[in-house]
């Protein structure tokens, strides 16, 4: 055989080798980013559930004589916030990704003033509606945890595969990118501060 015979064999099989393993990789990015829109969905999913307990919430605590408004309005105008914040699965940019988050950490302060007011209305407390939806509530904030959980595994998945060689270079190539992940409130690394008056 010549040895520009040879040459070209070896270029060939060095391109049928490169366009094989891109497939490949592109097929795996492509699970993978799904894989991150679905775990997306479910947080979405579980958010709404809780999103739409409010309301019951909102109308039972307004039941109860003298309840202060202002709180009532927060958590209502916070719900409202929260649940206009749109993110496309397509694009879960860490920016996208916080601006949600911050939304949905107000509507979480709204609630938990709520619930400290609440603390005050003992003929409240008592009720079994508001009771229920109180755990409900409860069970709702735990799913949103899990759910986060494993969501952050799954993008953190996929940000590894999109950046080791050679993925990097067909992540690139195709224009998969990374995805954000749900941190941390600004301030949770600090102990609450509890007064008794």
């Amino acid at each position: 055989m010549k040895k520009g015979t040879i040459v070209l064999l070896g270029i060939l099989a060095l391109v049928v080798l490169l366009f094989f393993n891109g497939c490949s990789s592109f097929n795996t990015m492509s699970k993978k980013e799904e894989a991150a829109s679905a775990a997306w969905a479910q947080v979405e999913n579980v958010y709404q559930r809780r999103s739409d307990l409010i309301p019951n919430l909102v109308n039972t605590v307004k039941g109860s004589a003298n309840f202060e408004q202002k709180t009532l309005e927060s958590v209502i105008q916070a719900r409202a916030n929260a649940t206009s914040i749109k993110v496309d699965a397509s694009k879960l940019s860490p920016e996208q990704i916080q601006k949600f988050q911050a939304s949905q950490g107000e509507l979480s302060q709204a609630l938990g003033r709520l619930m400290v007011v609440a603390e005050q209305y003992p003929q409240l407390k008592s009720t079994e509606a508001f009771r229920d939806l109180t755990v409900q509530l409860e069970s709702s904030e735990n799913r949103i945890t899990v759910e986060r959980q494993k969501f952050n595994d799954i993008v953190k998945d996929y940000n590894s595969y999109i950046r080791v060689f050679p993925q990097v270079i067909y992540s690139k190539m195709f224009g998969f990118e990374k995805k954000g992940y749900f941190e941390a409130d600004k301030g949770a690394e600090k102990a609450p501060e509890v007064k008794f008056e």
